[in-house]
């Protein structure tokens, strides 16, 4: 199949980054992102063969990440400085590896809690929805969201209720404990009945030690 060059992909008219940047700044939970160097967003359109048209395309292209929630989550752009990796380099698209891609699954997003955000492109049937890699259930999780659908609950979603059990009195705060490419290890781990947000003490380790649990998830 032939691919469809960078031009093809650069839908300027209906770009939907406008849209979507609306919807984050209209949200009631806080974002901020860097922009993505333009040949890094191009190459990352060009990889993913995705039409800016889309929230995913928007997001790749025009931001190297977007940290939402006072750092909590992180979703996926082209990558850069700013953010540990992009969705090209997540997802075994790049020649430079972030991390071991998962077969039948496209990572967009990570939290601080070593849970991860991925669409089924295979693993599931190939349903397209976002999967979350659940840190106290050891197991992917259908969240029944598209792209776009999980872009809203990012912007105006509960996200202190989903999130309840995994945080912690101050946790704004402890943002400050993590460097680029840091999760935090929590023990006893959150999958314990003695495990919480609360109770387990906190300590920064690198995201590819989180992501090993989430590869081995059924």
């Amino acid at each position: 199949m032939n691919k469809l060059s960078v031009s093809e992909l650069i839908d300027r008219e209906n770009h939907a980054w406008g849209e979507l940047r609306e919807l984050l700044d209209q949200g009631e939970n806080t974002y901020t992102y860097v922009p993505a160097q333009p040949e890094q967003g191009e190459e990352a359109l060009y990889q993913l063969q995705v039409s800016t048209r889309s929230y995913l395309g928007a997001v790749v292209y025009e931001t190297q990440g977007i940290v939402v929630d006072h750092g909590w989550i992180t979703l996926l752009g082209a990558g850069g400085e700013s953010v540990y990796g992009g969705v090209t380099s997540w997802n075994g698209l790049s020649g430079e590896p972030a991390i071991e891609a998962l077969p039948g699954m496209m990572v967009i997003a990570h939290d601080v809690a070593g849970g991860f955000f991925a669409l089924d492109t295979g693993k599931y049937g190939g349903t397209g929805q976002v999967h979350y890699y659940a840190p106290d259930a050891l197991e992917w999780e259908s969240t029944e969201l598209s792209y776009s659908e999980f872009m809203t609950w990012l912007a105006e979603g509960d996200l202190h209720q989903f999130y309840e059990t995994f945080r912690w009195q101050g946790w704004q705060e402890d943002m400050a404990q993590l460097d680029r490419g840091q999760v935090f290890s929590y023990y006893p781990p959150l999958w314990t009945k003695e495990g919480s947000g609360e109770s387990s003490s906190k300590a920064p380790v690198h995201i590819a030690e989180a992501w090993k649990m989430a590869l081995e998830a059924k």
